[in-house]
């Protein structure tokens, strides 16, 4: 299975700020973390989690730096730039780990400080 290219089709649809492309790939019972905001469990609440952290943003971009994959499990680093909703840019490192079962995400954890947005 190519995880790395599941890990790109997840960010092309975070990119494009794509609730139901981001849908197809999560595992009904996904467990989900971003920043410092709590957890969420289950592709319902991870959705409406990131509806919420989409509104509060114009749009963002992600590049990778590296990958590293681990049978089922892959983990990412790279930075991301933010277009704020008053237009202004605000760029930041991040590090996502990503357990996978099949091609569906089951744990997704996304390391960030995201604060300044």
């Amino acid at each position: 299975m190519d995880y790395v290219k599941l890990v790109k089709e997840l960010y092309q649809h975070v990119d494009n700020l794509d609730l139901n492309g981001l849908e197809t790939l999560m595992a009904e019972d996904v467990h989900f973390r971003l920043g410092n905001f709590d957890s969420v469990n289950g592709v319902n609440d991870v959705l409406v989690a990131n509806k919420s952290f989409f509104g509060s943003i114009k749009g963002m971009r992600h590049t990778f730096d590296k990958f590293w994959v681990q049978g089922s499990e892959v983990i990412c680093n790279g930075s991301v730039d933010y277009i704020r909703l008053d237009g202004s840019g605000h760029s930041i490192t991040f590090v996502t780990i990503l357990k996978f079962n099949g091609q569906k995400i089951s744990n997704y954890l996304v390391y960030a400080d995201v604060s300044g947005l």
